[in-house]
C-alpha cells in the first residue's frame, strides 16, 4: 500500500482529517505524572489511547525528543510502537541538507524509526528532498508557507513576479513523480491556501496552525482538502495535548479532539457533499 492509499483509507475509516501533534513538553505534563523518566511516555500513551480512533495522523516534533538525549530517542521509538499501524505517522524535523546527508536523515526517519512521512525544508533544492521520495510508501511534506509569524521574512519574497512560496509549490509538483510528495501550508494563511491547492490539486497538504496559533479551521478544510474532501491533514497540538493539566487530561484531550474532528466533518459535509 502506498502512502496516498494509506492516508485515504484511514481518513475514510475514522471520518477524520485531524492530526494530533505529539509535541510533548516535559514542563507541561500534568503534575500527578511527576518528573520520572517514564512520565512523558505515559502521557503520550494515554493521549494515543484516547484519540487514535478520531485522527488520521500523529505528528511528532522531533525537537521535543532530541532535546532529552538518549531518553528522548527511546521515548520516541516507544511512542511510535503504540500508534496503530493504520494511522499515519509524521516525523516533523524539517530536515534539509545536501544529498548524501539527506539520505542519512531519510534512513533514520523511515528505516530506523519507521515514520510514514517527514517534513522537509526545500531551501537547498531537489537533491536535498529526493532521498525522502524514493519509496511511494513514504511522503515528504515540503515546507511551502508555514504558520509561524516569521514566515513572511522569506517565503513571501517576490521572485520574478511570484512569491517564493509559489515557486516552491510549482517545483514540488514537478518533483512529485511517485505521488508521494506533500506540502506544509499554515492555517494562518487562508487566502493563500486556495490558490496553492489549485496549483497542487492531488497532493496531501499538512496544515498546522489551528488552535493556539489562531488559524482558520473552516478555510483549512474548504481550501486545503482536495476535490473529494480528502488529502488535507489538519494538525492540532497544544490545544489537544493540554486541554487539561489534571488527572482527566486524557479525557479532556479526547473531548477536544472529538470536537475538532466533528467540526472538520461539518465543514466537509458543507463544501464537499
Amino acid at each position: 500500500m502506498n502512502f496516498i492509499e494509506k492516508l485515504q483509507k484511514i481518513q475514510r475509516k475514522n471520518r477524520s482529517l485531524l492530526c494530533v501533534g505529539l509535541d510533548t513538553d516535559p514542563a507541561k505534563l500534568p503534575r500527578h505524572l511527576g518528573s520520572s523518566k517514564g512520565a512523558l511516555l505515559e502521557f503520550n500513551w494515554a493521549i494515543i489511547d484516547a484519540t487514535s480512533d478520531l485522527v488520521c495522523a500523529y505528528k511528532l516534533n522531533l525537537a521535543f525528543y532530541e532535546s532529552l538525549g538518549e531518553r528522548g530517542w527511546r521515548t520516541l521509538k516507544e511512542t511510535l510502537a503504540v500508534i496503530p499501524r493504520n494511522v499515519i505517522t509524521i516525523g516533523d524535523g524539517k530536515r534539509g541538507d545536501i544529498g548524501n546527508t539527506a539520505e542519512q536523515y531519510a534512513n533514520a526517519l523511515y528505516d530506523d524509526l519507521g515514520f510514514d512521512a517527514a517534513t522537509v525544508n526545500p531551501y537547498m533544492g531537489y537533491d536535498s528532498v529526493e532521498p525522502f521520495l524514493r519509496s511511494d510508501r513514504h511522503c515528504a511534506f515540503v515546507l511551502a508557507l508555514t504558520s509561524n509569524e516569521g514566515s513572511s521574512d522569506f517565503q513571501r519574497l517576490n521572485i520574478g513576479g511570484r512569491p517564493l512560496y509559489e515557486r516552491i509549490v510549482r517545483a514540488a509538483v514537478k518533483w512529485n513523480t511517485k505521488e508521494n510528495l506533500g506540502l506544509v501550508v499554515g492555517a494562518t494563511h487562508p487566502k493563500e491556501l486556495q490558490p496553492i491547492r489549485k496549483l497542487a490539486p492531488t497532493v496531501p497538504i499538512l496544515i498546522p496552525g489551528i488552535g493556539k496559533q489562531g488559524g482558520d479551521l473552516e478555510s483549512a478544510v474548504r481550501y486545503g482538502a482536495d476535490k473529494n474532501g480528502r488529502l488535507a491533514i489538519i494538525n492540532a497540538s497544544r490545544s489537544v495535548l493540554y486541554a487539561s493539566t489534571g488527572k482527566d487530561f486524557a479525557t479532556a484531550a479526547r473531548n477536544e479532539a472529538l470536537k475538532l474532528r466533528d467540526q472538520i466533518q461539518l465543514y466537509r459535509d458543507k463544501y464537499f457533499s
